[in-house]
């Protein structure tokens, strides 16, 4: 096979699903060649994914049929060769349907190909003095898990150029097992921070029966303490949900308030975000309405901050941080009710002893229950929506506190009227308390467009408090 000149940069895909094989330009004459091996810009332009490689390995091969392999590996691969040509074979050892797909190829210096982690690869040195050339994701470690399958398998059948009886294979690749003994590679973990809150509790229900998704809670990963930021191979993960938050809006206007909220909200955030962008890692973290002053009537996701708080100010400094990652979902949300104490669990309570209470009235907004935040944040990241910011409350008519508490009463089989409206600064008189948005509607226009439909809230209430009364 003669190498072809001034070809142009194009991908193809091959039956194994994310592996890509590339045809690159090489530019010759009387002299030899040259070409671009990696050239981020155009190869991501081209449909490479940016997978952010950080080491980069010679392969050499002094004489042809020298066959290495079948490994696969916990990291992401381009692989090209530098000299020579080689009979390239790739088997799919992940976990899913198409584990056991196989593909094969002669590359040459024209040639490269993007083999995702889990994809087992082995090359056949097809003349002397070959020598390829590998970009990976991770750092190179002997302690790495690896996949590996039987140069020999019947199964997958590889037609070998040089047949392995004539071929420079090692006994340790020979000794390998065949496909029906080799246990599949799971794929990159989802590690869920925050995991014993309101949203984490919810995430828990979301994922339940996915082993793919790792729980931690603060006993797990504190997050201000430094090492637990150290303590986990990143390489293993592919995302982070964080779902912690400081959210105690008034005592975060006290001196250790606004200490422990700058740190959670935004020092811890920052460290995140720094693992996520030297990692390729997909961040989610979760925003609030508080970032915002409330004087729009409705608030969409490029709105400037203008937050009235220390709580505000402390959640925009973290969607600001969040936002210079290359793969970040920033969810803000509004009025969070999931699982234990919360406004609407209040209110059942009150309508429960027959109180009649004073609400605020001239806060307007929609509730927002975890259920629907976890599902959203699930369709964002299964549907490979384009990254940003994204508005996610529950759906229907804006309300008032007031007017929702009339609606949890009256679900609650108590009169509805016996609810009385307050004004804001009426209602916090001589208290202290942080300054809240008059208007936290969300337009939720964008997550729509992804094709995800939040539930009406009023719908979303009548389901929590019915399911709240069952488990009483």
């Amino acid at each position: 096979m003669s190498m072809e000149f001034q070809k142009k940069l194009a991908g193809a895909q091959t039956p194994i699903p994310g592996v890509v094989i590339y045809d690159l330009p090489v530019y010759g004459d009387n002299r030899g060649w040259f070409k671009e091996n990696w050239q981020r810009e155009k190869m991501v332009a081209a449909g490479l994914p940016d997978f952010g490689p950080v080491q980069n390995n010679i392969s050499f091969n002094d004489k042809a049929g020298t066959t290495r392999g079948i490994h696969a590996e916990p990291w992401d691969k381009f692989v090209s060769v530098a000299t020579g040509r080689i009979f390239g074979a790739w088997v799919d050892l992940r976990e899913g349907p198409s584990f056991g797909a196989v593909f094969t190829a002669e590359l040459d210096a024209s040639k490269a190909i993007f083999i995702p982690r889990g994809v087992a690869n082995s090359y056949q040195t097809l003349e002397d003095n070959t020598s390829y050339v590998y970009l990976v994701n991770d750092h190179w470690s002997p302690d790495a898990e690896y996949t590996f399958l039987n140069l020999a398998d019947e199964t997958v059948d590889i037609p070998w150029p040089v047949p392995l009886s004539e071929a420079e294979v090692s006994d340790k690749d020979l000794g390998h097992p065949r496909l029906a003994d080799v246990k599949p590679m799971g794929p990159r973990k989802t590690l869920v921070l925050g995991a014993d809150g309101q949203l984490g509790r919810a995430l828990r229900k979301a994922y339940d029966g996915d082993a793919s998704v790792e729980f931690a809670g603060r006993q797990d990963f504190d997050l201000l303490d430094p090492a637990s930021y150290t303590a986990r191979h990143w390489g293993n993960y592919s995302t982070i949900i964080n779902a912690a938050a400081y959210t105690a809006v008034d005592a975060a206007e006290t001196g250790p308030g606004r200490e422990a909220a700058w740190a959670i909200n935004a020092t811890a955030v920052s460290r995140l975000a720094r693992i996520a962008a030297e990692h390729s890692l997909t961040l989610v973290h979760v925003s609030s309405d508080y970032v915002f002053d409330g004087t729009r009537t409705e608030h969409t996701e490029d709105e400037p901050f203008t937050p009235l708080g220390v709580y505000g100010q402390s959640k925009a400094a973290g969607d600001a941080i969040v936002s210079t990652v290359p793969r970040h979902y920033i969810v803000r949300t509004s009025w969070v009710i999931g699982e234990g104490n919360n406004f609407v669990r209040t209110m059942a309570g009150l309508a429960g002893r027959g109180v009649q209470p004073a609400v605020v009235d001239d806060q307007i907004g929609r509730l927002t229950f975890a259920t629907d935040i976890a599902d959203g944040i699930k369709h964002l990241l299964g549907s490979n929506a384009p990254f940003g910011t994204y508005n996610l409350s529950n759906d229907g008519s804006p309300q008032s506190w007031a007017e929702i508490a009339a609606d949890v009463y009256e679900l609650s089989g108590a009169e509805r009227s016996v609810v009385s409206g307050v004004s804001t600064a009426e209602y916090f008189k001589d208290k202290a308390a942080a300054p809240r948005p008059l208007n936290s509607v969300l337009d939720l226009g964008k997550i729509k467009a992804t094709g995800f439909r939040p539930r009406n809230s009023k719908t979303a209430l009548a389901q929590y408090l019915s399911a709240s009364q069952a488990t009483v």
